[in-house]
């Protein structure tokens, strides 16, 4: 059984899991991670989701505002050895009811190219590609994508 826990950026579970996420995306993207990085701080997200399994947070998730009708999904992770048992789209689905709550009608997101599984997941849950935005605007390794609420 997993349990989603609604928390923000203090929580202590969320940063130790983004601890090992930003080690994952470090391994995958190599020397464009600081390029990314910078876009990825967690100081003051009001919107963030853990999934426990057996009182051990196994996944994570936020949203912050993109724009006045657009959250953006941020910070998704599940431990490697979790992975494959529906916790991420958990995590996902308890973001979007959140941002509809808020009065978001759409979430859109940014993933890398070289995490073929997160674009799957995204994918599988509605999201459609969309052009790169921000800073992400002629950024080849990404990809961004967006699903209406």
């Amino acid at each position: 059984m997993i349990n989603i826990h609604r928390t923000n950026s203090d929580n202590s579970d969320f940063r130790a899991l983004v601890q090992l996420l930003d080690q994952d995306l470090q391994r995958r993207d190599g020397e464009e991670h600081s390029f990314y990085a910078q876009y990825n701080k967690i100081d003051k997200i009001q919107h963030v989701v853990t999934a426990s399994k057996d009182g051990v947070a196994v996944g994570c998730g936020a949203i912050k505002a993109f724009t006045t009708e657009a959250a953006e999904v941020k910070r998704m992770f599940v431990l490697e050895e979790c992975r494959g048992h529906g916790i991420a789209q958990q995590v996902l689905q308890e973001l979007e009811r959140w941002a509809k709550e808020l009065g978001y009608t759409s979430c859109v997101l940014e993933t890398g190219k070289k995490q073929p599984e997160a674009i799957r997941l995204y994918q599988k849950s509605g999201y459609a590609l969309i052009p790169n935005y921000g800073q992400y605007i002629g950024v080849e390794n990404s990809v961004c994508m967006q699903k209406a609420l």
